[in-house]
């Protein structure tokens, strides 16, 4: 038997990044499938998270794995972040829905997030730096927000003329 094909990531700007995810009611074998399969798009794509909103599944469902070696995956269902630190640091993101481009986004360096494991067990995570961000940038997702919306209007529609242009080569091929 073949394995699933992998989950498609759509591109900004296909209005569907905006719908905003709804809670996920029970962690149970459907929603352990979706994110086994989350985390081979992921993987497949050379992110480092993804939200479940960005392959077109509207649930609060978010997998992260911000290790060089690939091997500490995160999930988190229904995340909440109890904490931000009022500090904040400018860093360069890019998005798996918006490939190629990056932009400096202002975020906090440190949250405190809530959320249910793969199991259904809630946890809590204390996270800086780089899985500060990461955590950050895909709950956006759960929102309907892409990173490209922190930047200015002009910057965002260079962007997604870009990107409209490029989709549009890439079915005439």
């Amino acid at each position: 038997m073949n394995p699933p094909p992998l989950l498609t990531i759509l591109s900004y700007p296909d209005p569907r990044l905006h719908t905003i995810a709804k809670p996920v009611a029970v962690v149970d074998d459907r929603v352990r499938e979706l994110v086994a399969r989350m985390f081979d798009a992921m993987y497949d794509a050379n992110g480092i998270g993804l939200a479940a909103t960005q392959v077109d599944a509207h649930e609060r469902v978010v997998v992260i794995d911000v290790s060089e070696t690939r091997d500490q995956p995160m999930v988190l269902i229904n995340p909440e972040i109890t904490w931000a630190s009022p500090e904040k640091r400018k860093g360069e993101e890019g998005c798996l829905s918006v490939p190629g481009i990056y932009d400096g986004v202002e975020r906090s360096i440190a949250v405190h997030v809530r959320a249910l494991d793969a199991q259904g067990e809630e946890r809590t995570y204390e996270a800086e730096g780089m899985l500060a961000v990461c955590i950050q940038h895909e709950m956006d997702h759960l929102m309907g927000k892409v990173f490209v919306e922190y930047l200015s209007p002009l910057k965002r529609e260079r962007i997604k003329s870009k990107l409209v242009k490029a989709q549009r080569e890439a079915l005439r091929a």
